[in-house]
């Protein structure tokens, strides 16, 4: 439910097959085999966003290696080094989110969700074939572009085809479904990047093989309904109820929750809110809230995630054995949500943020002080699986409490804020480890978390077991 829609609410709807009526089918959905078939398509689809996001690390090598960039600029912004091909990622993510995150509100999001990511394979396979830097990193900002986009498009998605009941276990299992392309891109470039079959550098072939399989799920994605939640509350009642009728239809073997949704006063319909009224009360706080949120989250999951080899080496670890270590902490990435789905449902989600964010702080000045390799092995996996356990639950968190009309563009605006934060962590993190150390990066993404636990844990709104638009 989004408290900020309960202060928007207009008129009561007035028919049984009203926006109300269908939140409240949607929140009496037994967890059967389909909805879960619906969860996995699309965490299929986003599997193929985080191993586009991924490789950004793991085929830097390559493009060092083929002349198009290099390690280090004379120049702090320049653009013909490894930091400009990150950036440029970031940027374009940064442009999807912030300013196209309407699309998916006002087109729906079975259609952007499916032409989001033609788009950014399309623009990979383009950035595959350059021969230059400034081609490299222009198609990769386009590809940047599409995967901001598919993003915040998936949330809203998985958001409003699975009750609030089960919601945690689902961005759960999507989020290890997804992350399972971590270690697959980190073996496929480990494998790939060093050697140029057929002529063609490796890097191209670990670009082009996920553009290539990302293909097979774009046709998949076909059989995956639109939401019936946003075509009742774009006035399409009709095709609303068919797809709800299916629901229930395959949902009617497996056993209906409990629920007292029926005992419930009618939900009221939603105003129209246009993009300015973001910035105004009643979602004013919910934005700068989340804004804050995700711009300091940022820094504890990428400060770790895209700087181990380089933290392990300035702990004295030989380049060969931390990427080895690094390949062994990867596979926490799709694991720990798996884990954390047993109790993601179980507790308010802003409690589970704070705690995996005091966890992060503890194993990573753990990591910070420790030597001994299978010690930073265990504190690195499970300072990931804490990154894991915050990041599925602010991916529900941040597209539940906006109401559906701006579900997708509100949640992309603070999504935003993290990719700014990651396109300059990079290089705050290079400053402070080059200053302080491994212990002066962990104290940098402490304060961030701190920040985070005191932000949400304070005005983060209570949402478990409340249902969308009620």
């Amino acid at each position: 439910m989004s408290i900020a829609e309960m202060a928007a609410g207009t008129a009561p709807a007035a028919t049984r097959g009203g926006p109300d009526e269908i939140a409240r089918r949607l929140e009496s959905l037994p967890a059967s085999f389909y909805v879960w078939h619906l969860v996995i398509l699309l965490s299929l689809g986003g599997w193929f966003e985080i191993y586009d996001l991924f490789f950004t690390g793991y085929i830097a090598p390559g493009l060092t290696r083929s002349g198009l960039l290099t390690t280090t600029t004379q120049a702090f912004f320049g653009f013909s080094g490894i930091g400009a091909f990150v950036a440029a990622t970031f940027a374009g993510l940064f442009v999807g989110t912030f300013f196209l995150g309407f699309l998916a509100d006002r087109f729906g999001r079975r259609s952007i969700f499916t032409w989001a990511l033609l788009g950014y394979t399309a623009a990979s396979v383009a950035m595959a074939c350059q021969t230059t830097s400034g081609g490299v990193l222009l198609w990769r900002f386009i590809a940047g572009i599409g995967i901001g986009v598919e993003i915040i498009t998936i949330d809203a998605y998985i958001t409003e085809l699975v009750p609030s009941w089960m919601r945690g276990r689902a961005f759960a299992v999507n989020q290890a479904v997804m992350f399972i392309a971590v270690p697959v891109v980190a073996a496929l470039s480990w494998w790939l990047v060093p050697i140029a079959p057929y002529g063609f550098d490796g890097w191209r072939w670990v670009v082009l093989i996920g553009a290539a399989a990302s293909m097979v799920i774009w046709i998949l994605r076909l059989y995956v309904p639109e939401s019936p939640l946003w075509l009742a509350r774009h006035g399409r009642t009709e095709e609303a109820i068919k797809i709800l009728a299916t629901l229930e239809a395959k949902g009617g073997a497996a056993p209906a929750r409990p629920g007292k949704t029926a005992d419930k006063a009618p939900a009221r319909a939603a105003a129209k809110v246009a993009f300015a009224d973001l910035f105004r009360p009643p979602y004013l706080s919910l934005v700068v809230l989340f804004m804050v949120f995700n711009f300091c989250q940022a820094f504890g999951f990428y400060g770790f995630a895209n700087w181990v080899p380089t933290l392990l080496v300035e702990k004295g670890i030989t380049v060969t054995k931390s990427l080895q270590y690094s390949f062994i902490v990867a596979f926490a990435y799709p694991i720990a949500p798996l884990l954390a789905a047993s109790f993601a449902d179980r507790f308010e989600r802003k409690w589970i943020i704070s705690g995996a964010c005091v966890a992060i702080i503890v194993f990573g000045i753990a990591f910070s002080q420790l030597t001994e390799p299978a010690l930073l092995i265990l504190c690195g996996v499970l300072l990931t699986a804490a990154n894991m356990t915050m990041s599925y639950a602010y991916h529900a968190y941040q597209t539940e409490v906006f109401p559906t009309a701006i579900r997708a563009r509100a949640s992309g605006l603070v999504y935003s804020m993290s990719r700014v934060s990651a396109m300059f962590s990079g290089f705050i993190v290079a400053y402070v480890l080059r200053e302080a150390g491994v212990g002066g990066v962990f104290g940098l993404i402490t304060t961030a978390m701190v920040v985070v636990i005191v932000a949400i844990g304070t005005f983060g709104p209570n949402v478990r077991g409340k249902p969308l638009d009620a």
